[in-house]
């Protein structure tokens, strides 16, 4: 039953992998084509964030006062607070990590019977009907060496702004970003996705903020396209590094 259902597996993807070779071989001579402007609210998978809120206080005036205790200022704030309002990501990534380990197991047993010498000194040096040299015997013995290695050295360093969108405003009045941005060179996309939760607080007056200050972030910077592809190991060697136990 596990073999048909590896068979079933391979042969799964195999199609699959055929499909996206018949559809690469489609877009042969052409550039990879950029995504079509939608709203992030209305696509698959999309699911709006919810998070520990306190309690709301609600706005209050003071007699022949224009101040509200909800107010950041007495002039008007260009800041983005609404749903739909776009405010600009400073994204500076520069990290880096080294890691390594190494591990070393080693087992070693022996064991040794002289039969012959046993039955020996019982039966004398023949046993009736037994050719067994007194002097004969039994050893085992076995060992087991185990040994491994790793080592970690990684290095990001990306530097950009990109132009966000308010897509939600929290009870607390923490805002929810999501923006995107494509720029294709050649026969090239790349793209970079940036999410996350705001103060607007921490919006600095130019409208802009900083990637450190967004909590939950998620940034993603990849591409799409001819070089992307060659990067890729073909589906077939995908499949065998899935399914091979060593």
């Amino acid at each position: 039953m596990n073999i048909l259902k590896l068979l079933t597996v391979v042969i799964s993807v195999g199609l699959l992998g055929g499909c996206a070779s018949m559809d690469q071989l489609s877009r042969v001579g052409e550039a990879p084509r950029l995504s079509a402007i939608e709203n992030p609210t209305a696509q698959p998978g999309y699911q709006a964030v919810n998070m520990p809120m306190p309690e709301i206080v609600p706005a209050s005036y003071q007699p022949n006062s224009l101040f509200s205790n909800q107010a950041k200022g007495f002039f008007k704030d260009q800041r983005a607070h609404r749903i739909g309002d776009i405010l600009t990501v400073m994204v500076t990534i520069d990290d880096s990590a080294q890691i390594s380990n190494a591990t070393t197991r080693k087992r070693s047993s022996g064991n040794e019977a002289n039969v012959g010498t046993s039955l020996g000194s019982v039966f004398g040096k023949k046993v009736p009907g037994v050719d067994l040299d007194a002097t004969g015997g039994i050893s085992t013995g076995g060992s087991m060496t185990d040994g491994g290695t790793g080592s970690v050295n990684r290095k990001e360093s990306l530097q950009t702004n990109v132009a966000v969108v308010v897509t939600q405003v929290l009870p607390n009045g923490n805002l929810v970003i999501e923006g995107r941005q494509e720029v294709r060179v050649n026969f090239e996309v790349r793209d970079l996705i940036v999410a996350g939760i705001v103060r607007p607080e921490d919006i600095q007056s130019d409208n802009t903020i900083v990637s450190e200050k967004i909590a939950e972030a998620r940034i993603a910077y990849g591409g799409r396209g001819q070089i992307t592809d060659v990067q890729q190991p073909r589906y077939g060697q995908q499949i065998a590094d899935a399914i091979l136990p060593f």
